[in-house]
């Protein structure tokens, strides 16, 4: 789910048989999940859930390799011990379980995760990626917190807000073009109103073919027409964090 305005059924795709390289913590009043790279280099990443929760092994897996490739990377559990949304529940009360779960209502637990960051793992620059629901807390943070130096913003959209645009610095918006959770035409509007107001760099990429959670609920071997985009929108988010952060 990445539309907070129309709610949308969104399928779980692959769940990835993974354990994680990583180890949990607590972080004042959340859990979290953090890996720590082969060697410090002063950088970290907030990985933020979707709306099947920080143990999704997939979510966790995406965390691993921002992880492997340089950054202190932790996934909170920004649902503060709330259950995840189960594939098996019944979609007709998803609105009413996620008025419970605001993704822009986040910023008690950003602030626990950066204090952690800074003091605990001597995090000197911090980037934030998102994924479905942690898409649009990304977009959120990214217009609120100028210490996060960039955002990677996966088909996730904050739209019940005019004001989309004023981001503190650079975010890359990665959608799929077959995305049943958020249309071309809301893109487009995004692409619109950054494109007019915006002030820091900003990418906004749209993968053809692609469905709703492509980045990191499919797996690579899924199917060979599939994997070169997966590999790509992988590939463009690190290059975004190594480029900003």
């Amino acid at each position: 789910m990445a539309n907070e305005a129309y709610p949308c059924p969104c399928d779980i795709g692959h769940r990835i048989e993974y354990g994680g390289m990583g180890r949990e913590v607590q972080v004042e009043h959340i859990k979290a999940y953090v890996t720590k790279p082969p060697f410090d280099t002063g950088k970290a990443v907030i990985v933020i859930q979707d709306i099947f929760g920080w143990q999704l092994p997939n979510t966790r897996y995406m965390a691993d390799m921002i992880a492997g490739n340089g950054y202190t990377t932790i996934v909170p559990d920004f649902f503060v011990g709330q259950e995840p949304w189960h594939p098996s529940a019944d979609w007709s009360t998803f609105p009413e379980w996620l008025k419970t779960r605001d993704a822009r209502k986040i910023d008690k637990e950003v602030d626990a995760v950066l204090k952690y960051l800074k003091q605990q793992c001597h995090a000197q620059k911090i980037g934030v990626v998102g994924f479905c629901w942690g898409g649009v807390a990304v977009h959120h943070v990214m217009m609120k917190y100028p210490e996060f130096r960039a955002g990677v913003s996966v088909y996730g959209i904050v739209k019940d807000s005019e004001d989309v645009h004023s981001l503190k610095n650079p975010t890359l918006f990665i959608f799929a073009e077959n995305d049943a959770v958020i249309p071309l035409e809301q893109v487009s509007l995004l692409t619109q109103k950054l494109k007019k107001h915006c002030k820091v760099e900003y990418q906004i990429k749209t993968f053809s073919g692609q469905t709703h959670g492509f980045v990191h609920r499919k797996r690579e071997d899924c199917s060979a027409e599939d994997k070169p985009y997966i590999d790509e929108a992988r590939r463009n988010l690190l290059e975004w964090l190594h480029k900003y952060v």
